[in-house]
């Protein structure tokens, strides 16, 4: 089987087909009625909307024409619907009846209708609208004769009302076009939040014209001006998104303090942090100044971002400041303050005051759940489950982060079984009405603009699956099918995490041929949770970002692909797939050689040589393994002996990264082992 050949497997053992059917869609509708016959697009095809150009809606419906006359070279026509046309056929009707708030609890359903005779696609806000076009364009097929739908009516609506992802842009700044193309991702995936994640140790992201010190200071010049913002937030607005910024306090402060020492809980002078951690600076709690310069500061920000809430994080703060100055513990004592959970409690309370009085409601992370604090509060969970159900049972609306840390490369499938309300939680039908939903979140200390789409999808449409769909839809050979479909979609919005791996290699390699190194980095994976941390580099924001372990990614298709056949072999016992295993490992057993040509000379790329030759070995053992079972030849004892060596050392951390194919290998070994 040569590449193309396998390349063609590997689509249709993950996409299970390239049709548009029914199906196939991500999310799953929560109802699909299919009916007889296909409706076919024709020339004289056209779209009528009862919305203006300028509206949600009707720029929703511009997109659309885009994106479906660039797929089909249709050539769509628009057209402004006053009433409802008498004639359906040939056309897609496009109504809704209201603007959307984009507030949670928003009436997000709609009602998409295809007939052989015409389509029709009905909402009772405009954001379902939004949602059934991206529905109706993964339902577009073709034949010789053209493109069709097949008939179907989709009654769809999503199970949580807060479905979003967070961007750290404070720990590696990512610029505009980035946030830019991951919204229409989200957009894409019927998502409706993003989360930025804006002050952090190691950067202050956002432009105070109350105190540009704090952007001047705390950015290193990377930082998002305030009419930057104003176009970001428009730009999700009208894809139906809402924008939610994160101002972290009162730890994981450090770059307010390079401006602003006189907040700080500790003596200065504070410098920007360039390494990754939890950092002793805090905002000192006790002093009057304090919450006049927060007011003033939150007041600029409640201005610029229109969203009812705004997230303060709360999170990880080791209370070493408060604990060495005598007049933080003296204040404390004078207060009745018992521990410093305590008194961040008390921060937390002035702060929400600060909102209230701004119209806005609070979100922090587990911490900032204490005795005392209002209902109100909106807790964001990222410790566990238990937090989660503790809040809610508490009263507090909860949206669920824990389980869906992309950052951290662990595959589709963990993130997608992880359920905010799984049917065996310990909740009231009043409490369980507490879970709005839950985030996807994209933390920077490892990512750069360059690969971060690449650690954000497409595993977070699997994400947006379980956030939407209901909680029967689990099936995760279905997920994995249409998430390598939808991978390929995702780019029509501009993302990179496809493209990107060529673009890092090249730099790397120059003029030379890159295939095989292309094809290293596809059989690898990065080290999974906070591994990588633990493998004697000692990560900084100076550090460059373009190793091997930044060029692969989390479920490298391949390498599952391949252990899909293997398992195949191994458990059902099919030799039909023998031929399509050793053809895959006759292609890699050469890599070696391939890639000592390929790096030749060029320092960068000789860490890659450790790999590569790591693979070919598993080639050889795994043709080797097929020879003796295919001959039922005598096992040599020396042969299984020091193949179980390379087997075991295969297993182990390469360049922090994970090697995908040993476990597969070591399949195929233990089925050539005498019985």
């Amino acid at each position: 089987m040569n590449k193309f050949c396998f390349f063609l497997f590997l689509l249709f053992t993950l996409s299970g087909s390239l049709t548009g059917q029914p199906n196939m869609l991500m999310p799953v509708p929560q109802k699909i009625i299919s009916g007889n016959g296909e409706f076919r697009f024709t020339g004289g095809f056209r779209i009528l909307v009862n919305q203006p150009t300028g509206s949600r809606a009707g720029a929703g419906v511009s997109r659309f024409i885009r994106r479906l006359d660039n797929k089909t070279h249709l050539l769509l026509v628009k057209e402004w619907l006053t009433k409802k046309p008498e004639q359906q056929k040939d056309l897609l009707a496009i109504s809704c009846n209201t603007v959307a708030k984009l507030l949670p609890g928003e009436d997000e359903s709609y009602l998409l209708k295809i007939t052989p005779e015409g389509c029709e696609l009905t909402a009772p806000a405009d954001i379902g609208i939004l949602h059934g076009l991206e529905t109706f364009l993964q339902l577009i097929e073709s034949d010789s004769k053209g493109y069709f739908i097949r008939s179907v009516t989709i009654d769809d609506a999503p199970r949580f009302t807060w479905r979003g992802l967070l961007i750290d842009v404070a720990r590696h700044f990512s610029p505009v076009d980035v946030i830019k193309r991951n919204i229409d991702g989200l957009a894409m995936m019927k998502m409706n939040v993003l989360h930025l994640h804006l002050t952090e140790d190691q950067g202050f992201r956002i432009e105070s014209k109350v105190f540009p010190k704090l952007h001047q200071y705390g950015s290193d010049g990377d930082f998002f001006t305030q009419e930057e913002m104003r176009s970001l937030i428009q730009y999700a607005n009208v894809r139906g998104i809402r924008v939610v910024p994160e101002f972290d306090m009162p730890g994981h402060a450090t770059s307010w303090f390079v401006g602003h020492p006189e907040l700080a809980s500790g003596p200065g002078p504070y410098t920007i942090e360039k390494k990754f951690g939890v950092f002793d600076p805090t905002i000192d709690p006790t002093r009057k100044e304090t919450y006049v310069f927060l007011e003033k500061f939150l007041t600029e920000m409640c201005e610029l971002f229109p969203d009812p809430w705004m997230h303060i994080g709360g999170d990880e703060n080791n209370g070493k400041q408060w604990d060495a100055n005598p007049k933080i513990q003296e204040f404390m004592k004078k207060n009745g303050l018992k521990d410093n959970h305590a008194l961040q409690n008390y921060f937390n309370t002035k702060v929400m005051a600060i909102l209230k009085k701004n119209k806005k409601k609070m979100i922090g992370w587990d911490e900032v759940l204490q005795p005392g604090l209002p209902a109100d509060a909106v807790i964001q969970s990222w410790r566990g489950k238990e937090g989660l159900e503790a809040a809610a049972k508490k009263g507090h609306q909860v949206i669920l982060s824990n389980g869906y840390y992309i950052d951290l490369s662990n595959p589709a499938w963990k993130h997608y079984t992880n359920d905010p309300l799984p049917a065996n939680n310990n909740l009231s039908p009043d409490e369980q009405k507490n879970i709005l939903g839950g985030e996807a979140t994209m933390w920077a200390e490892l990512v750069t603009p360059e690969n971060i789409d690449s650690r954000i999808w497409p595993r977070t449409a699997a994400i947006a699956e379980r956030l939407w769909s209901d909680r029967e839809v689990n099936n995760i050979p279905s997920m994995y099918s249409r998430l390598a479909r939808t991978s390929i979609r995702l780019e029509e919005c501009g993302l990179e995490h496809i493209t990107y791996r060529a673009k890092m290699i090249r730099r790397l390699a120059g003029n030379r041929n890159i295939e095989s190194l292309i094809t290293i980095a596809g059989l690898v994976e990065p080290l999974k949770d906070y591994k990588r941390h633990a493998q004697g580099v000692a990560y900084s924001t100076d550090l460059p970002f373009t190793r091997l372990p930044d060029i692969a990614a989390a479920d490298a298709p391949v390498p599952l692909a391949f252990k899909d056949l293997c398992e195949t072999w191994f458990r059902k016992k099919d030799p039909d797939v023998i031929p399509a295993i050793r053809a895959q490992l006759e292609e890699w057993q050469p890599l070696h050689g391939e890639v000592q040509i390929a790096a030749s000379g060029i320092p960068a790329l000789a860490p890659w040589l450790i790999v590569s030759e790591r693979v070919s070995k598993l080639s050889k053992i795994g043709l080797e393994s097929l020879h003796y079972v295919e001959s039922r030849a005598p096992v040599p004892d020396a042969w299984v002996k020091e193949s179980y060596t390379t087997l075991s050392e295969a297993a182990l951390p390469v360049q922090e990264c994970e090697l995908m194919i040993a476990e597969s290998v070591m399949m195929l070994f233990q089925n050539a082992l005498p019985k």
